[in-house]
């Protein structure tokens, strides 16, 4: 499909392209192209190789990666952000599949013109290293979260800072289904449903999607969120601080 004139102002304002002449822009954007898919589209499989830079417009894609009869889910996405930014750069096969979780609209840019336009434009590739770098800061702070903390302390966290996201009510709603919470916790269903029984001595009670924070304070003081784990700013505030980008998922820093 032809881009519309509002694709490209919602492609513009994320911080990868933010600050590029209109140029650049026009030169990273030639040839890209708009397309909408179904729910449970594959959009791309891990071992593919990427021609493109992909741009969630609307709907949720979720990023996953196998091992034997294994599968997790690393990152679930929602509009505007971009995802497989590192593989295109690089040129080399994707290490993660994504799929679309309801109807989608992506757009395509091609990695191609983006490598040739950061060659050419040296704030261009400034702001491709930002956003990497704010990936890979993403990454460091789920790699601590799963390794430092146990499953009750990781969930406890994730609840404060659900709560924080969706106005710092005490009643809140899973964004996810539990067997993709689970899996972006790094634990398995079972696990994530222990997790939830034990927080229940700290006011946490759930009913399907809802959960309900009857003693936050109790809650914060078994998490004991840190600055250097937990990132409790709410998803529209896309910049994180110099270099620290958080477009590309709500959730964790795959990208």
């Amino acid at each position: 499909m032809t881009m519309r004139p509002t694709d490209l102002d919602r492609v513009k304002a994320l911080p990868l392209f933010r600050k590029v002449s209109p140029e650049t822009f026009r030169d990273v954007t030639a040839g890209a192209f708009r397309q909408r898919f179904p729910a449970g589209t594959t959009l791309l499989m891990e071992g593919d190789p990427v021609d493109f830079l992909y741009v969630l417009l609307d709907g949720i894609v979720e990023l996953q990666g196998t091992w034997k009869e294994k599968d997790t889910t690393l990152a679930v996405l929602r509009p505007v952000s971009t995802f497989i930014l590192a593989a295109v750069v690089l040129d080399v096969d994707a290490l993660m599949s994504a799929r679309t979780l309801e109807r989608s609209e992506i757009l395509m840019l091609s990695g191609q013109a983006l490598r040739r336009t950061m060659r050419q434009d040296a704030e261009f590739a400034m702001a491709v290293a930002e956003e990497l770098s704010g990936c890979y800061r993403g990454l460091v702070r789920t790699v601590k979260n799963q390794k430092l903390r146990g499953g009750t302390e990781g969930l406890a966290n994730y609840l404060i800072t659900q709560r924080i996201r969706q106005g710092s009510k005490d009643t809140l709603v899973l964004p996810h289904e539990k067997r993709i919470l689970a899996s972006l916790l790094g634990m398995t269903p079972e696990n994530l449903s222990r997790a939830f029984a034990s927080l229940a001595s700290h006011g946490v009670v759930v009913h399907g999607p809802e959960v309900t924070l009857t003693r936050p304070e109790a809650l914060e003081r078994l998490a004991r969120p840190t600055p250097l784990i937990d990132n409790h700013m709410p998803p529209q505030a896309r910049v994180l601080g110099k270099g620290e980008v958080e477009s590309w998922s709500e959730e964790t820093g795959y990208a």
